[in-house]
């Protein structure tokens, strides 16, 4: 029997949350040896095997049925379902009849392969399924039959386009399994929203997502008045109804890396037009008071974590400033506050990498997706700072209604799994907070990617002029060939080297994310060059043109490497994938933003020592101390994820003291 849950309306936060433990030694040595743990869980896909046995017997049965008796079929599953709950028979009976369905709606049956992925979502498991192997189509296995069994499933992407585009694409074999699906757009209404998640399958957004929780969770802790409480209970159910989510029942995460790992360190807050009340001058002050201070002096900086810290030297600094302006600049505790938020406006925001300025407005840009997110702003006034820096009309600070992290939302779900090209370098942690195993799935057809040796310059002239020289190589072959780049600006720097070498290109950043179907339907074919910001995270399989697999296949460009591992193995998945042929070759330089903190220090020096040793052995030095800053980074990004967690913990237990616990 599977443990899935009982559907029923629920309140916001009516869930338990699994309680992640205190990292210890196991946490530090699987962040030491993610190989050595990757190969230990591959071995466990073994143990599904055994769908495809189950599934053989039925699908021969099933493929000479007539459409209407397969509907039959499908009416005696849900009442066995509904009946005896889910059984290995039952769920065998399930993936043959989806199986059947989607070959004959879609014209694409489910790979045996897909069918181990589907039995290890259903199990509450995370797959690792290679780039090209069908994620999409996998999910509506454990999804169907769930949604047999009476329970809502939420089918999280990571973008909008991803959600309408699978919930569409997939739509016919919901359908034929007597199932309703809908997908969470973003200029739905209130009323719109409730009707799309009162359907069987629901394919949203992680934000969308949270925020609507969040906005029950609002309305739920509205509390009434000592008279009017009796009215309440008596009609307490009329606001169950009124709720947009009916309740967190079964969650399948597309990219769940992404979703659960890399944008765990940021909180989802809902706020309001707060009282204005610092004014322009207050900015204006910080920023001016800010510029006077010296780095490395007056304050230190990091960059990576965005973190800025004063020394003593500062603070006496800030102290004389904010005597001689006195009012608010003679509060120590406000002035260091707003000092800090301008050097970081200063020093740790960058334009056209962490912000855009598009139509007289500072609008954030997705770390992790490249993609802008216009209804977002920081908060605490360094919105408004970046606002006065750019020149941009100030917009009114705002009111904290309500925030929760991705990882307390989503240890609520009583059923969560995932999928991904990349899990295993962070199979500890998905255990840890989510309690999700991490299994590897097969591929269907074996890999042909090839990839090449890691290619380090001291400077980045030298690795950007190797970069198009190299690409103009292979693009007079006439395969084509994907750049991934950190940044809008790195992007918009890299497009013009290759207009002045005459190589014609497609660039798809921040300022183009409404092309971006269009742009990635082209990336694939003969002589095609696409530039793209965060790839990794565009959650789509870029196909080949004609010609193209003889040519040698889509060749990938990784310009440095990213804050982890697994995203660079995201970006070189786009190519070799179901089979066809590909590589991909990255490029790294001491001006990148993984080895810049270093460059100065003593492992600048080694790195660049080793630069001029040209030889194998320098180049696997290289290539060792790069992985190990790589990997120091990622462990100090776990630990940061962890302090969040444990941060939220600590406020949940000191408002359930007042009665406003989350």
């Amino acid at each position: 029997m599977y443990n899935l849950p009982v559907s029923q309306a629920r309140a916001p936060g009516s869930f338990p949350e699994k309680k992640i433990p205190s990292p210890g030694l196991a946490q530090h040595f699987l962040h030491q040896y993610p190989a050595w743990w990757l190969k230990k869980i591959s071995s466990r896909a073994s143990g599904f095997q055994k769908i495809i046995s189950q599934v053989k017997p039925y699908a021969g049965q099933y493929r000479n049925l007539s459409q209407p008796r397969l509907a039959q079929e499908v009416q005696e599953l849900r009442l066995e379902i509904r009946k005896n709950g889910l059984t290995p028979q039952s769920v065998a009976r399930s993936f043959a009849l989806i199986r059947e369905q989607a070959g004959r709606c879609l014209d694409t049956r489910h790979y045996d392969e897909q069918l181990i992925g589907g039995l290890i979502l259903l199990n509450g498991m995370a797959a690792e399924m290679e780039t090209g192997e069908g994620k999409t189509l996998t999910a509506t296995l454990p999804a169907c039959t769930a949604a047999l069994a009476g329970i809502p499933v939420h089918i999280i992407t990571v973008n909008e386009y991803l959600a309408c585009r699978d919930a569409a694409w997939m739509r016919p074999v919901y359908e034929a399994m007597g199932l309703t699906v809908g997908a969470i757009e973003k200029d739905m209404s209130q009323e719109q929203r409730r009707d799309i998640y009162r359907s069987d399958v629901v394919y949203c957004t992680n934000k969308e997502l949270v925020f609507d929780y969040l906005k029950d969770h609002l309305m739920f802790k509205k509390r009434p008045g000592r008279i009017a409480s009796p009215l309440h209970r008596l009609y307490g159910a009329r606001t169950l109804e009124r709720l947009c989510i009916s309740g967190l029942f079964f969650a399948i995460i597309d990219e769940v890396d992404s979703v659960l790992i890399d944008e765990a360190r940021t909180p989802l807050v809902i706020s309001r037009p707060g009282n204005n009340r610092y004014q322009e001058e207050v900015f204006r002050q910080a920023l001016d008071f800010a510029g006077r201070m010296t780095p490395g002096s007056d304050f230190l900086h990091e960059v990576r974590d965005k973190q800025i810290t004063l020394t003593e030297a500062g603070k006496k600094l800030s102290a004389e400033i904010g005597d001689r302006a006195g009012g608010l600049w003679a509060i120590p505790a406000r002035r260091d506050f707003f000092v800090k938020q301008a050097l970081a406006a200063l020093h740790l925001y960058k334009r056209d990498k962490d912000y855009l300025v598009t139509e007289g407005r500072v609008v954030i840009v997705d770390p992790h997706t490249g993609r802008v997110m216009a209804d977002r702003s920081w908060e605490k006034g360094l919105h408004q700072m970046l606002e006065y820096k750019e020149g941009c009309a100030l917009t009114v600070e705002r009111e904290t209604l309500a925030r929760i992290s991705y990882q307390r939302f989503f240890r609520r779900y009583h059923h969560l799994a995932g999928m991904t090209g990349t899990a295993g370098e962070v199979a500890h942690e998905l255990w840890t907070v989510y309690g999700l195993h991490v299994v590897a799935v097969p591929t269907h057809r074996p890999l042909r990617r090839r990839k090449e040796k890691e290619l380090f310059f001291v400077t980045e002239k030298e690795k950007l002029h190797r970069i198009v020289r190299d690409a103009a190589a292979i693009h007079a072959t006439g395969r084509p060939i994907l750049i991934g780049t950190p940044t809008v600006a790195a992007s918009e720097s890299l497009s013009a080297l290759l207009r002045a070498n005459s190589l014609p290109h497609t660039v798809l950043n921040a300022r183009q994310d409404q092309q971006e179907a269009e742009i990635i339907a082209r990336a694939g074919q003969s002589g095609q060059i696409t530039i793209a910001t965060n790839m990794a995270g565009r959650g789509t399989d870029i196909a080949l043109g004609p010609g193209v697999a003889e040519s040698g296949g889509l060749h990938v460009i990784a310009t440095e490497r990213h804050s982890a591992g697994r995203i660079d193995r995201q970006l070189f998945g786009r190519c070799g994938r179901q089979g066809d042929p590909g590589s991909c070759a990255g490029y790294v330089s001491l001006g990148d933003t993984l080895l810049a903190p270093h460059a100065v220090g003593i492992l600048g020096k080694l790195l660049r020592f080793l630069a001029r040793w040209d030889t194998p052995a320098g180049g696997w030095l290289i290539e060792r101390i790069v992985t190990r800053i790589q990997r120091s980074l990622e462990k100090r990004h776990f630990y940061q994820r962890c302090r969040l967690l444990s941060h939220d913990d600590s406020v949940d237990q000191a408002l359930a003291f007042t009665g406003e616990r989350e």
